[in-house]
């Protein structure tokens, strides 16, 4: 596959449908869908199998994420180096009317035994809007093992054994594989996470899935085997902060798999850099905020940008207050 010079690159959401999902996220992005059912989850950049995103702008439209890393691989990525031969990073933005279940993600060598060539689960949210009654759930409380979860899942208590707050936007919580956790009702975020999609459940809340009539599977045995009792309560990140000719920049998360920056101005800003690809999520901008992107396409709230290495620096020029993610894969 022969590649043209690359350039920011936007691609297609995949929405999903669950049980616990709203009705949010295709405004939210500026699309519609075909469905009245719930939708959970929008993936926004995504190289899992059978999942790739597809180039939505210019040139390349309608390529996926896949073939782009399979043909240009350092072009694409520069320094990093993709994991199992696939982009490291899936980007996603969830949307919760309900709870999500209490579940908990392996690291990387549980992962590999379970799926050969299989990724553990990293991840971190940042809240964009939340009810004043919603609630995180994120660790167990101090003194809590597995024992005492499965007691507390036999008396109907297992939500007092989590640790849990209730969240603001602009939180950003930092979650390790092996952390247990829950998003609770009425919270919209975005999430950016390791590339896999392996999730065991511990607890669901009690519901009855719709349309089976039945409760949704749980696999108790595997996910207190992968949680870690020892890490205790998470709570918010607090960020490291620094303001530099009117940009506001905050270090959310800086992890063995991804960097998080939040950046906030209201004057021209660069993102990117040479030999690195990252990706821009906008939080808060203009539709007439202008993007220097070779292009010269507009950016708005909700747009996720992959800036491969070849293209380097882009400039974003607000029409008013902008606020970004810069994520570089580690």
């Amino acid at each position: 596959m022969n590649l043209p010079a690359l350039y920011p690159l936007r691609f297609e959401p995949i929405f999903k449908s669950n049980l616990w999902g709203g009705r949010r996220l295709p405004a939210f992005l500026n699309r519609t869908h075909p469905t009245n059912d719930p939708i959970g989850e929008a993936w926004v950049l995504s190289d899992v199998e059978g999942q790739a995103s597809r180039v939505s702008n210019g040139p390349l439209a309608g390529t996926t994420l896949r073939d782009l890393l399979a043909a240009a691989p350092q072009r694409l990525l520069g320094s990093t180096r993709p994991v199992n031969g696939r982009f490291p990073l899936l980007c996603k933005f969830i949307d919760a009317r309900q709870e999500l279940s209490v579940q908990v993600h392996p690291n990387d060598e549980q992962a590999a035994r379970k799926l050969p060539g299989g990724s553990g689960k990293t991840e971190a949210w940042v809240i964009l809007d939340a009810d004043a009654t919603s609630r995180v759930y994120a660790g167990f409380r101090p003194g809590i093992t597995a024992d005492a979860f499965r007691a507390a899942m036999r008396n109907n208590t297992a939500p007092a054994a989590l640790h849990a707050f209730t969240p603001k936007p602009g939180d950003c919580i930092f979650l390790e594989a092996g952390a247990v956790h829950a998003i609770g009702a009425g919270i919209l975020l975005f999430e950016v996470q390791q590339t896999s999609d392996i999730t065991y459940r511990l607890y669901d809340w009690d519901r009855v899935d719709a349309r089976t009539g039945r409760p949704r599977d749980l696999h108790v045995d595997e996910a207190l085997a992968a949680a870690d009792f020892a890490r205790g309560p998470c709570n918010p990140v607090i960020p490291m902060s620094t303001n530099k000719d009117g940009v506001k920049r905050e270090r959310l998360v800086d992890c063995k798999y991804f960097a998080v920056d939040r950046l906030t101005a209201d004057r021209r800003f660069t993102v990117g850099a040479a030999n690195q690809c990252r990706i821009v999520v906008v939080l808060e901008a203009n539709p007439r905020t202008e993007m220097e992107f070779h292009l010269g396409e507009g950016i708005s709230t909700g747009d996720v940008i992959l800036i491969p290495a070849e293209v380097g620096e882009s400039a974003i020029v607000p029409a008013g207050p902008v606020t970004v993610l810069e994520i570089r894969a580690s």
